[in-house]
């Protein structure tokens, strides 16, 4: 059997070209922050000419780091938990039950995740400063929880769906109530979803600036509102200090992501859907 030799196309053409200068661009951003956090003298030349760790200290004295990262984790995990508690019961009635207008409340579960943030972040902030929830971790995680529960109520309907209603049924039929099915039978089965939302979740609140810069106050910044007033104050703080921050923001993002993946198959969904149709 021969094999045909590949042949160049236009379209295959750009195709690598503008994947490599995405990369290129990528890389390069994030090595020149990179270097940046660590430079103590660069002056005209192309790598800094001596290196520091010191910026780190001064970031994480100057701006408390340490208290940014504490909150940013207490919001998420908050943010995790009510999403998971509210999206479970809202996924299993829409995975198991047919009635008018589901198929416009799946589109209302859509749209948080394909609008911008802020064209329902202005009037939600409105209501927060109204009944004096703005600038508090409760306002934080509440603006957090309105893109979040729908995502996790998307991500759990697949695999409710793939949980055999028989199952549910003969334990009824053996006598288990309502509360035993959901604890002893639905949940073990929904391990790999519940891991899967509550990690995609997770990060998607560490990462969410507009809705969380918008309610934020003094003590309820995320690290990533912090940096981004660190670098929006003219004059006032070192390039280094701030990239510094950066380089931790992005190795905090990073480690959730690796985290995700580790939990989280991205092809599971294309699979699933090449099953369901055989």
């Amino acid at each position: 059997m021969t094999t045909r030799p590949r042949r160049w196309t236009l379209t295959g053409a750009l195709t690598w070209v503008g994947t490599g200068g995405f990369l290129l661009g990528l890389f390069g951003a994030v090595l020149a922050v990179l270097l940046t956090s660590f430079a103590a003298k660069w002056t005209g030349t192309w790598l800094p000419e001596s290196l520091t760790a010191d910026w780190y200290r001064l970031a994480w004295e100057d701006y408390s780091v340490g208290d940014l990262l504490l909150v940013t984790l207490q919001v998420a995990l908050a943010v995790v938990v009510l999403s998971l508690v509210i999206a479970v019961p809202t996924a299993y009635v829409l995975s198991r039950l047919n009635f008018p207008g589901k198929r416009l409340l799946l589109l209302l579960f859509l749209l948080p995740q394909v609008i911008p943030p802020m064209t329902y972040g202005i009037p939600l902030a409105t209501v927060m400063y109204k009944y004096h929830l703005a600038e508090t971790l409760l306002g934080v995680v509440l603006v957090n929880l309105v893109p979040s529960v729908p995502f996790a109520v998307l991500v759990l309907v697949p695999f409710i769906e793939q949980i055999d209603p028989r199952v549910e049924q003969a334990a009824r039929v053996c006598g288990a109530g309502t509360f035993d099915v959901f604890r002893r039978v639905l949940v073990p089965l929904l391990v790999p979803g519940l891991l899967a939302a509550g990690v995609l979740v997770l990060v998607r609140t560490v990462g969410m600036f507009e809705l969380t810069f918008l309610v934020a106050g003094p003590d309820s910044q995320t690290l990533v509102v912090a940096l981004f007033y660190a670098a929006a104050s003219p004059g006032l703080q070192s390039t280094q200090q701030i990239d510094a921050m950066a380089v931790i923001y992005m190795l905090t993002t990073l480690v959730m992501l690796l985290v995700a993946l580790r939990f989280v198959d991205p092809t599971l969904g294309v699979r699933r859907a090449a099953g369901s149709r055989d």
